[in-house]
């Protein structure tokens, strides 16, 4: 999810709430610590050089049990990193720390934001030498052909 596509959610919400793909939900007292942009400058294993940008929203879990994040407080701190950090309109990448500190990709399921659970892969798998995946097939499906030998007719 870009910045712009939570700037448009959030104010047709009354709460703000982060659910895992487990289930488990952000502590409703959860707060939004840090917003701001990572730039991610590497080579990958191919030797290519790369560079992403997202927009990275911390979460913490405070225990501050009397405060709860609305939508009109997230937009404003959202309006005054755009305004102090010229952030630009990337895809959000949340820190979570549950039993670590975890990155997500951000989804929405039209009432709660989903914390997606990210994964690495290889950038660069048709150069680094990593095979391609064989297709699989499922032996029931095939079609059985009449001159194929059969256990008892003795052809084996």
């Amino acid at each position: 999810m870009k910045l712009s596509e939570i700037k448009k959610i959030l104010p047709t919400l009354n709460n703000v709430e982060f659910q895992l793909e487990s289930g488990n939900f952000v502590p409703e007292h959860f707060h939004v610590t840090e917003i701001g942009t990572i730039t991610k400058h590497f080579i990958d294993c191919g030797g290519i050089i790369r560079s992403e940008k997202t927009i990275s929203f911390q979460l913490w879990n405070a225990n501050d049990f009397e405060h709860r994040l609305k939508p009109t407080k997230l937009i404003n701190i959202i309006k005054l990193s755009e305004e102090k950090l010229d952030i630009e309109d990337h895809e959000i990448e949340v820190e979570y720390q549950d039993v670590t500190i975890g990155k997500y990709d951000l989804d929405f399921n039209g009432k709660n934001f989903i914390l997606k659970n990210k994964t690495t892969a290889c950038l660069a798998q048709e150069t680094c030498g990593i095979p391609t995946e064989k297709q699989k097939l499922n032996l029931s499906g095939l079609s059985s052909n009449s001159s194929t030998c059969k256990p008892e007719s003795g052809c084996c």
